[in-house]
């Protein structure tokens, strides 16, 4: 209950002070990238039919399904529930986002040449320099907009279809945090946290953003890192540990800040106990770095020009004074309230929990958190964290699986319920 209440502070304290005080925080409905526009569109019926059908029906569903069914039955409902939210302002709420100036989709087209795009990335991130990269291609490694360029040279020229493909790969990451949970636990305890990762209010953000892909590799790698950990066979150790880390690598080519990633993929050896996967996984990374590098992309001298072009823009107004702590009620209109509620337990299985697979679930989202404490405290997330931070928030998700029984359907509903209400409400920008 305190933890709850935690929760419910952050988030009332981030939306009032600025208004109580007149600060100018730099968003427009703090601590949200969203505006208020109260509108129950009729639309709305789609996320409630998904939510409600749902709630009455997966035990049924998933307690007659065989594993391989299962994770099929675990997709699709995520997809229902992302795609329903994604759509209750109809196909524009996707195609808007992706078509948008400073999007990646729009400048991948006008790419003619990826080496050149790779070697000259660099010399175009200063806001000061000639013919600069909107902001999100400048805020991210080169990987982010190659894959829009390769959507691009595969014919995929419409905003709405590049949308939907990366809210579908998007939407299999939950199925990779359940195969994690699976490798290192057991299937019962995956089973038990499916329904918190299907419900998140995130999906709202992983219908219609790029960090849904990012997301999806992130959590793929640590995936196959979990299967690497976990096996005394030397040839599974390489056919999963290189992939590993080829997939952890692409992350940090997709976004500098999943380089804390690593607190996650630490955790995810440890609770494996195979440290010889570690150096496989650092091999497969240290091959993405070579295979840019050698393209002319120094990921080490492109964060600083970053941080230089991230300060010279809307940053440098907005106060680490605030967005330190409001940043985290940000996040909770993503996780909801029910991870705050799972967090006291969490903590106590990580640090002393018996039970190895009730204790694997609460290092995997108390490795979630930390990476999203670090991540606020660094300065480099002001605000716009309930997208920025999706790639740590999934693995958040599975605490509420620690609760009580009789808890769970209650908050269940009330994760559905506050991500109808956040889309009532609110327009998000993302």
């Amino acid at each position: 209950m305190v933890s709850t209440l935690i929760g419910v502070g952050l988030v009332a304290a981030a939306i009032v002070w600025p208004r109580a005080t007149g600060t100018d925080v730099f968003i427009h409905w703090p601590p949200l990238k969203a505006r208020w526009t109260p509108d129950p569109a009729p639309t709305l019926v789609l996320p409630v039919l998904v939510a409600l059908t749902g709630f009455l029906c997966w035990r049924r569903i998933s307690s007659a399904l065989n594993w391989g069914p299962y994770l099929v039955a675990v997709f699709a409902g995520s997809w229902l529930w992302t795609a329903a939210l994604a759509h209750v302002g109809g196909k524009e709420s996707v195609s808007k986002v992706f078509a948008r100036p400073s999007e990646y989709f729009v400048d991948a087209k006008e790419v003619s040449s990826i080496p050149a795009f790779l070697s000259g990335f660099i010399e175009k991130v200063p806001l000061r320099a000639p013919d600069h990269w909107p902001i999100h291609i400048a805020g991210h490694p080169p990987g982010a907009t190659l894959f829009f360029i390769l959507l691009d040279r595969i014919g995929i020229e419409d905003p709405y279809t590049a949308g939907v493909i990366v809210m579908t790969l998007g939407c299999t990451g939950v199925v990779a945090v359940l195969l994690t949970v699976k490798t290192l636990a057991s299937q019962k305890f995956a089973r038990r946290a499916a329904p918190w990762l299907i419900a998140a209010p995130a999906a709202i953000w992983m219908g219609v953003s790029a960090d849904a892909l990012f997301t999806a590799v992130a959590a793929w790698g640590l995936a196959l890192l979990a299967l690497a950990a976990t096996t005394d066979r030397s040839s599974r150790l390489i056919g999963f540990g290189l992939p590993a880390g080829l997939l952890l690598g692409l992350s940090v080519y997709l976004s500098y800040g999943l380089l804390l990633l690593g607190i996650l993929a630490i955790a995810v050896i440890y609770l494996g106990g195979r440290w010889t996967a570690l150096p496989w996984a650092l091999g497969g990374a240290l091959l993405v770095v070579a295979a840019f590098t050698l393209a002319g992309f120094r990921w080490w001298e492109g964060f600083p020009v970053l941080v230089t072009r991230y300060y010279d823009g809307i940053q440098h107004k907005r106060q680490f004074g605030y967005w330190v702590w409001a940043n985290l009620g940000a996040w909770t209109f993503t996780s909801g309230l029910a991870v705050w509620a799972a967090f006291p337990r969490g903590i106590a299985e990580a640090w002393r929990g018996a039970d190895k697979g009730r204790r694997v679930v609460a290092v995997l989202g108390c490795a979630g958190f930390v990476s999203i404490l670090v991540a606020t405290l660094s300065g480099m997330s002001k605000a716009e964290v309930e997208r920025i931070w999706l790639p740590f928030t999934i693995w958040t998700l599975v605490l509420p699986s620690l609760l009580p029984l009789r808890w769970q359907r209650p908050l269940l509903a009330t994760q559905m319920a506050s991500a109808v209400a956040i889309e009532c409400l609110l327009t998000t920008q993302w």
